[in-house]
């Protein structure tokens, strides 16, 4: 264990570029199909948060998206996109859809009614009220479906790397097609095991941030006698 250890920190030290820049590479893909998904999802969830009857429609077609075997999904976009990061990109759209209009429809419809109808009665618009009232209120939950895509994501695009698109999976091809490669496949799913952690704690974090509802810090220390 400790020379396979040994083994992986030299690879590092040798190819410490070519492993930075499939780290970037494989994280901007991340990034950019869930980005993607963001800007289609987000404004869908709100449009089925307001017509119910769209809501079965639209969340089963995400479900029955995120059935289908990556493999299969990267293969059919192959056929129509050819090989490269594109194909990945649009792969990684269509697999965070479900996350994120699922959390985005969820928060908007458990905002409390009650704060709706004061600030109807405050004479603010429909737009008000979603700017206002329901997407800081629903930001958190959205947050977490965004946290959840991202951290899938990273993990798909490792896949990516059968597909011509680099990545860190490029580096665990590479150990598969060597002898006694373990070493080589190990420095490429040790950074996407971090990049997936860190992802995870920093939107984790920001979820926190942004939940409207704020846990009271108790300061700990002796209780002050009461006056007699």
């Amino acid at each position: 264990m400790f020379e396979v250890m040994g083994d992986v920190i030299n690879y590092y030290e040798q190819n410490f570029s070519y492993i930075a820049r499939e780290f970037y590479r494989h994280f901007l893909m991340a990034a950019y199909g869930v980005l993607f998904a963001a800007v289609v999802s987000i404004p869908l969830g709100i449009v089925i948060a307001r017509y119910g009857r769209l809501s079965n429609w639209v969340i089963q077609l995400a479900n029955i998206i995120q059935t289908i075997p990556h493999l299969a999904m990267l293969s059919i976009l192959m056929l129509a996109m050819g090989l490269g990061a594109n194909t990945i990109v649009v792969a990684l759209f269509l697999y965070s859809i479900l996350p994120i209009v699922k959390n985005t429809y969820t928060g908007i419809m458990n905002v409390d009614q009650v704060l709706l109808d004061s600030g109807r009665a405050m004479g603010m618009t429909k737009g008000q009220i979603l700017r206002m009232v329901e997407l800081p209120l629903a930001l958190s939950v959205i947050m977490a479906g965004l946290r959840n895509a991202l951290v899938i994501a990273i993990g798909i695009v490792a896949i990516g790397a059968f597909f011509g698109a680099g990545g860190l999976g490029d580096i665990i091809i590479r150990g598969t097609n060597v002898t006694d490669g373990t070493a080589i496949i190990l420095a490429g799913a040790i950074p996407t095991a971090l990049m997936a952690i860190i992802a995870d704690l920093i939107m984790g974090t920001l979820e926190r941030v942004l939940h409207p509802v704020k846990t009271p810090k108790h300061k700990e220390g002796p209780e002050e006698a009461e006056p007699a």
